[in-house]
């Protein structure tokens, strides 16, 4: 699957998607042209789903963060309440969850007024949402997309 060389170039992009491809190859110790075929590799077969920019949420007004769980009437099986929630602009995240609860939304909003509003307006408006209970995030400590890479297991298994 991956080797050594594929695990530190998605190290090294996780850590700086916008790294030239001379620079990756420097530091993985190979010509640019194999590095810039192992990417491309990598990215169809979609281990590297896509590139993008982090932005500070406060520059955008979105500095309240909050994980909101939420309750459904919806069918066993079917996702089509998730999907909608998944559609509003301020929801970054949805986990279909095992529990009392269908899903855990991830949302960022400007404030606790437009939380209520998204909740009420939006999340209400799904006829099979039964009800949804909010957690305020006050402080976020780490908050990343990096996935660690873990060196491949070289060693040999004895037999018994």
């Amino acid at each position: 699957m991956l080797d050594e060389t594929d695990r530190r170039i998605l190290e090294l992009l996780q850590t700086d998607g916008r790294m030239s491809n001379a620079e990756l190859a420097r530091r993985v110790d190979m010509a640019p042209s194999a590095v810039f075929e192992r990417v491309k590799r990598l990215e169809q077969k979609k281990v590297i789903r896509s590139y993008g920019a982090h932005v500070d949420p406060r520059v955008l007004e979105r500095s309240l963060l909050a994980f909101v769980l939420v309750r459904t009437d919806e069918h066993a099986g079917s996702i089509s309440t998730g999907e909608a929630l998944a559609s509003e602009p301020e929801v970054l995240e949805v986990h279909h969850v095992a529990g009392q609860d269908s899903y855990l939304v991830k949302v960022r909003v400007k404030d606790p007024e437009a939380l209520g509003r998204l909740l009420r307006e939006r999340f209400g408006a799904i006829s099979t949402v039964r009800s949804t209970q909010s957690t305020i995030a006050l402080e976020t400590l780490k908050e990343t997309w990096a996935l660690p890479v873990p060196a491949s297991d070289r060693r040999e298994r004895v037999h018994g």
